[in-house]
């Protein structure tokens, strides 16, 4: 059951990054593609999840995970301040 969330969840995520950046081509809005770029890197952030539970046993990817969500969370951050006019 556990796996169908974390399933879920990244293919919640997947199809938010994919509607954002067809939006962000439709209307060339900057917040929109850096609103995609974050959904994209938590649909990484997601599968890895699903990677660290069920596929690796001896290593920890929390690190890495923690990473990439921060990564896109600046993104998303930069976007909402630096690219609305």
């Amino acid at each position: 059951m556990i796996l169908a969330i974390y399933t879920l969840c990244a293919f919640t995520a997947f199809c938010c990054s994919i509607l954002l950046f067809h939006a962000a081509k439709l209307t060339n809005s900057r917040m929109l593609f850096w609103s995609g770029f974050c959904f994209a890197l938590l649909t990484v952030t997601n599968v890895l999840v699903i990677v660290d539970y069920y596929l690796i046993i001896d290593r920890q990817l929390w690190p890495i995970r923690h990473g990439i969500v921060l990564v896109g969370l600046a993104a998303l951050i930069y976007g909402l301040i630096f690219e609305e006019h």
